[in-house]
């Protein structure tokens, strides 16, 4: 019996093995297997098995040598949707499925070297310091052990195998393979129960009470539990003995110890009861619509275009009612763990423990837990970012994705670069399950599939219980700083209006995209502006930590006391952050309560639902935040949203910036006025007259989306045109722009419709220390609905590229449907 495996690695192709007599009735579709590869042993995924082996010799086929799996831990329905993403986003399913398995399970060998420090002590006399070599025999003359990834990264070289074989027929150094343990694993804690009836137990008592009082104190407590378990640490904390006295009456048969697993939960701090609600006339006609399609088991993409505060998340609920009650499961992703806490509150509040959350900020044992219970069935509804895409769920019968236009729904950093919210549709349509995409501002390519009749359009165009949308109004601090009434970054206009809503005890929110205090340290002299040393951008300082970082890598340096270039000590700080915007304000109002929520403020794991039940609460008067406060929250006691400048995004050099700034403040100002009291927006900006900011005041996304269109398809933008763009990153800024200067060679050789620009540098040209260069391709809809011709063409180019030039080493990324051009 065969089987062929699928590694989590960049190789596009699967692997066959034979599978041992043992093991061939635990082989299926689905199970992760342990199998060697190369001089390495890795777990991967069998997504076949086969009896017969077609023009291989099965003499020299390797065998798997274990089955990690009881049962699979993805569907075929999966499966395909995997396909179609690493098809479409040019990358190996295996990177793909590694993203469906819980981080933490996989088992590898690692190699690990262990060195003759004296001796390489020695060799390392006649080498250069500066050649490989040298490198490798400096460090192992200091470590006698390394894993071959920690000196790979030390000597900023992969390829050492041949200097390292040498150095061990010389006797320098050991190298040995060992297999790495599952890094998450199963909780599982020690328990107690009673063996003997509790008549028999108070026979014994008067017996054992001459010999050990403590050992009666344990059977005392265990009565109590009759034949129920109870935790061994929970025994002891509450009988205050010692572990023996259990371990005793457990050698006597009266008490049995066992093990139980135990799930690792993830609870959310914040708590928000949901009050009993009817759905609007206006709610109910568009429920009917998607619930239509539910009954039928029917594909259909709905794009829910609601404004803020319409209780588009009680649409949601009302369906997934429909849903469980039918005995299906139910997605709902949103786009950051800053919406997470409270549509998390509201799911669980109706249904309880059917609900499991999937983000970042849960532990890995918690996201092993929350992934086998999904597994096994006992959780049918799952919330959570981007990742929960790829949550095991079975028989779905909704998925919802939450505002939809949230560029976060995008993954930028790592491969692969998929858009969650794309792929959401694909699996809607491979599980025959509606989608239901939500948003107050749609996004471009979301509405144009809208007229395009590729989604079907609802609409919410009326806040619930008659609230009404607040009254935005623009403050020019250009004027404002001539009239003299700018103190620092505040108007009078805004502290004034704040002010108002302090003495009426009301709440307020303050948006600031930026983090840190400034957002740059220049020298006033010679203009020097302090500088990553990793990445092209200025540093940011933090007044808390009283330092200077980087946003991209995490460099740290301490905040100077002169330039470093100049040596003077007209050192000035330019920009403003979210801390500034904190420190400023508690100046102007010492008695509020203030508070920061951006990825700073809230790194330790639970703090964002305890500062919003705050809020809430009352205990909080003022919020202030990155783009986190812009998004889902609802409080009905907040009354004004300031924006301390509404140019952040829009000076960005991208084609999405009108867009996202649009989108940002019209999503922030909808956080003002959501009961009966009335809401206020003050936005502070250096243009006034910016039409981006006029269809805001004006509340008019339509006229925004019009207007925001006619530009991209004069400048072949999306939603026009499908895009992708290439990037070759390099610590040799050499060899990166060689590199990319080859593939565009191979491109341009293509007679397909293809816009291709010329390579160019990144406009972040430098980030963790590597250099960047890109290259755009275009491709036009017309011609191409699909992008597959453009996939084709890159495709096509980078097999020519890595089969002859000298740079075929250099790192190239493919983003295809590229948020952002940064």
């Amino acid at each position: 019996m065969y089987c062929e495996v699928i590694f989590f690695l960049s190789f596009k192709n699967s692997f066959t093995y034979a599978v041992p007599a043992d093991l061939q009735d635990s082989i299926k579709f689905g199970v992760r297997v342990l199998a060697p590869f190369g001089k390495r042993t890795l777990t991967g995924l069998c997504v076949k098995t086969k009896i017969t082996l077609s023009g291989i010799e099965s003499e020299k086929v390797k065998e798997i040598f274990d089955v990690v799996d009881t049962s699979p831990i993805l569907s075929k329905k999966d499966f395909e949707l995997y396909e179609w993403m690493a098809e479409y986003y040019l990358c190996s399913t295996g990177e793909i499925i590694r993203n469906a398995t819980p981080h933490g399970t996989d088992i590898q060998s690692i190699r690990r070297i262990t060195s003759d420090t004296a001796f390489c002590s020695q060799l390392l006399l006649g080498e250069k310091a500066s050649s490989t070599k040298g490198k490798i025999l400096s460090i192992l003359s200091e470590r006698d052990n390394i894993t071959l990834k920690q000196l790979q990264k030390m000597v900023k070289k992969k390829n050492l195998y041949g200097l390292l074989r040498t150095l061990q027929l010389e006797g320098a150094i050991t190298i040995i393979d060992e297999l790495s343990k599952a890094k998450v694993r199963e909780k599982t804690q020690r328990y107690v129960k009673l063996k003997y009836s509790v008549e028999d137990v108070y026979n014994i008592i008067p017996e054992i009470e001459r010999r050990s009082p403590k050992q009666v104190v344990v059977l005392l407590k265990m009565i109590e539990y009759r034949q129920a378990g109870i935790s061994l640490k929970k025994l002891l904390d509450e009988t205050k003995v010692n572990a023996g006295s259990v371990a005793t009456l457990a050698k006597k048969g009266i008490l049995a110890l066992y093990q139980r697993s135990v799930e690792r939960r993830y609870k959310e701090t914040y708590e928000n009861d949901i009050p009993d609600f009817t759905l609007t006339e206006e709610q109910s006609k568009l429920y009917d619509s998607v619930l239509s399609a539910i009954e039928q088991n029917t594909f259909k993409t709905f794009l829910l275009y609601g404004v803020t505060g319409s209780g588009k998340t009680f649409v949601y609920l009302e369906l997934a009612k429909k849903v469980i009650a039918a005995g299906k499961s139910v997605l709902v992703m949103v786009p950051e763990i800053s919406l997470t806490p409270q549509i998390t509150s509201r799911f669980v509040h109706i249904f309880k423990d059917n609900v499991v959350v999937l983000h970042s900020r849960i532990s890995p044992g918690e996201r092993f837990d929350a992934w086998n219970k999904v597994v096994q069935g006992k959780a049918k509804i799952v919330i959570g970012a981007r990742s929960a895409l790829f949550a095991p769920l079975q028989n779905i019968g909704l998925i919802v994705v939450d505002e939809e236009h949230d560029a976060s729904y995008k993954q930028n950093d790592t491969v692969p670069k998929y858009n969650a919210r794309d792929a959401a549709v694909v699996k809607g349509k491979i599980y025959n399950a509606p989608v239901l995409l939500g948003s107050a501002t749609p996004s471009i390519e979301s509405m144009f599939n809208a007229q395009q009749g590729k989604y079907e359009l609802l609409e919410l165009r009326e806040r619930v219980d008659d609230a009404q949308l607040p009254e935005i109004r623009l403050v020019n601090i250009v004027e404002e700083k001539k009239q003299k009434r700018m103190f620092n970054v505040f108007s009078k206009t805004m502290l004034d209006m704040i002010g108002d809503r302090l003495q009426k005890k009301e709440g307020t929110i303050i948006l600031q995209n930026r983090r840190g205090f400034s957002t740059s340290v220049y020298c006033f002299d010679c203009g020097e502006i302090e500088m990553c040393e990793n990445c092209s951008v200025a540093l940011v300082h933090h007044i808390n930590q009283h330092q200077l970082q980087c946003h991209y890598c995490g460099f740290t340096k301490p905040v100077p006391k002169q330039c470093s270039k100049c040596g003077s000590f007209s050192i000035k700080y330019f920009g403003t952050g979210t801390e500034r915007v904190e420190d400023e304000l508690s100046f102007y109002f010492p008695e509020a309560s203030l508070h920061r929520v951006d990825s700073d403020a809230i790194a330790k794991k639970g703090s964002l639902g305890n500062i919003l039940n705050n809020f809430r609460n009352g205990q909080i008067d003022i919020l202030i935040g990155t783009q986190m406060v812009a998004k889902g929250l609802d409080f009905p006691r907040v009354t004004l949203v300031c924006v301390v400048s509404a140019e952040t995004n829009l000076w960005m050099p991208d084609f999405r910036a009108d867009e996202r700034t649009f989108q940002l403040l019209t999503q922030v100002a909808g956080r003002a006025g959501r009961a009966s009291a009335a809401g206020e927006v003050l936005i502070q900006t250096q243009n006034d007259k910016s039409p981006v900011l006029r269809k805001v005041i004006e509340n008019d996304y339509m006229g925004f989306f019009n207007r925001e269109l006619i530009n991209r398809e004069r400048l072949h933008y999306p939603p026009f045109v499908k895009i992708c763009l290439i990037e070759t990153k390099d610590l040799d800024e050499h060899k990166a722009k060689g590199a990319i200067a080859e593939i565009h060679a191979e491109l341009v050789k293509n007679k397909r419709p293809l816009i291709i620009t010329p390579p160019t540098t990144a406009i972040l040209a430098r980030l963790k220390n590597e250099y960047r260069y890109q290259i755009l391709i275009k491709s036009p809809r017309t011609s191409d609905a699909s992008g597959a011709i453009m996939r084709n063409a890159v495709m096509d180019a980078i097999k020519k590229f890595q089969g002859k030039s000298k740079f075929k080493d250099v790192r190239v990324i493919f983003d295809v449907d590229p948020q952002t051009l940064m």
